[in-house]
């Protein structure tokens, strides 16, 4: 049933994609139902997925991930379209776990499990509900100044700049190649403007409370959808994809890369294409991505320890994977940017695909681990969004009570607190 959810769902949304693109205005990003369907599309298939995970399967079959988002009681018609409808998210999401949404509906005592030193779980309980305002001002702040670098900034570096004639004709490699990282840098702050203002949204209805750091300050980002310095500064491509819409990533690890029978990273990026839409620019982006992330993760098994022992050598080794994993990172997303098929291949083309061939030349000549069997299949390679990420979001949600009817609080905190030790 959940496989017939995801399919139906995802089959609807291609279809409204395919009728904004072709039948209204094909290349204009103004607001229609396409956006707020992307993000109801990843809720119908997150609850599916974790409905059939908590009532049809058994509890040894899933992951600790799975084990405790596992839904376990059918939600009412009124708390389903409440996920998934709810005005905070409806137009921009991020998206969130049913269980993280029904818990804060249900405005259950927000709680903080620590783990000391020695091995012991410190439980502290917050009987009011800690402010977001400090949280919310902050993110407001940092949507201002992304807008007025998007206004200012952005226009004066377009990124259809790196196909032009001119330039390509007069214009060196490393000019060429500094050109194309600065202005795809600058095509981000929209992103970084759209998913704060969401996230800040949210916050400010009391949503998105994590818990406390060790120094006692509230946490708001549960539910965030992007770590703008670790973006800025990622010195490989699996850092940049792990700090760039989280929650999506997440959404595409749990209901595709954890659960495919073969080849799930090829698989986690089609379905990524096919989620965002139906432009050309969007298979080749991600095709494009999974030849990017298979030779980053090669290099990185193979090459990395022998630059870890020494401060300096490892801050040399930092300073040029920095520069590759971003030039890698714009290389890969131009015809994201620019949509099309003929401008995309002029790009491509004119740089000889240089990346394409280095990203083959280097799967050809170093080994990647391999998947096992079994159990332990997708623990053997790191997916492209890290397990350090599932477990900082594992670790978030204990935060919460989040238990259903049939489980008591105590036994959840255990799931989520062994989750966290394996």
């Amino acid at each position: 049933r959940h496989k017939y959810c995801f399919v139906f769902a995802l089959g609807y949304l291609t279809v409204c994609q395919i009728t904004r693109v072709y039948i209204f205005d094909y290349g204009q990003y103004s607001a229609d139902f396409s956006g707020p369907m992307m993000i109801i599309t990843q809720k119908i298939t997150s609850l599916a997925f974790e409905i059939h995970d908590g009532m049809f399967r058994k509890n040894e079959d899933l992951t600790p991930s799975q084990r405790c988002l596992a839904v376990r009681r059918m939600p009412s018609l009124l708390e389903y379209l409440s996920y998934n409808c709810n005005f905070m998210g409806i137009l921009a999401g991020p998206l969130c776990s049913y269980k993280d949404y029904i818990t804060f509906i249900e405005g259950r005592s927000y709680q903080l499990q620590q783990s000391e030193a020695n091995g012991k779980e410190d439980t502290k309980y917050e009987q009011t509900d800690p402010s977001p305002n400090i949280a919310v001002a902050q993110k407001l702040l940092i949507c201002g100044l992304s807008l007025l670098f998007h206004m200012t900034i952005t226009e004066t570096l377009p990124v259809e700049y790196n196909i032009d004639d001119n330039f390509r004709a007069t214009a060196s490699w490393p000019v060429r190649f500094f050109y194309l990282y600065v202005s795809l840098m600058a095509a981000r702050p929209k992103y970084y403007f759209a998913w704060t203002l969401a996230d800040a949204i949210n916050n400010a209805a009391g949503f998105g409370f994590r818990g406390y750091d060790k120094n006692g300050v509230t946490r708001w980002d549960l539910i965030s959808n992007l770590r703008i310095q670790q973006i800025e500064f990622s010195t490989s491509f699996k850092m940049f994809l792990d700090n760039w819409n989280i929650q999506t990533a997440l959404w595409l690890k749990r209901v595709c890369y954890e659960r495919a029978a073969f080849s799930p990273t090829i698989q986690t990026f089609i379905l990524s294409a096919i989620w965002h839409g139906v432009y050309p620019g969007y298979y080749l982006t991600f095709l494009t991505g999974v030849l990017m992330t298979l030779a980053a993760r090669a290099i990185r098994n193979n090459i990395r320890h022998y630059f870890v022992d020494s401060p300096a050598v490892k801050l040399c080794y930092d300073i040029v994977t920095w520069m590759a994993t971003q030039v890698a990172i714009s290389y890969t997303v131009v015809p994201f940017v620019l949509l099309s098929v003929k401008p995309s291949i002029t790009f491509y083309s004119s740089c000889y695909f240089c990346l394409h061939i280095a990203s083959i030349l280097v799967l050809l000549v170093f080994p990647l681990k391999r998947t096992q069997k079994g159990s332990k299949r997708h623990e053997s390679i790191q997916p492209v969004w890290s397990k350090k990420l599932e477990e900082e979001n594992l670790l978030q949600k204990n935060s919460y009570s989040t238990t259903n009817n049939s489980f008591s609080q105590k036994q959840e905190i255990t799931c989520r607190y062994q989750a966290l030790k394996q």
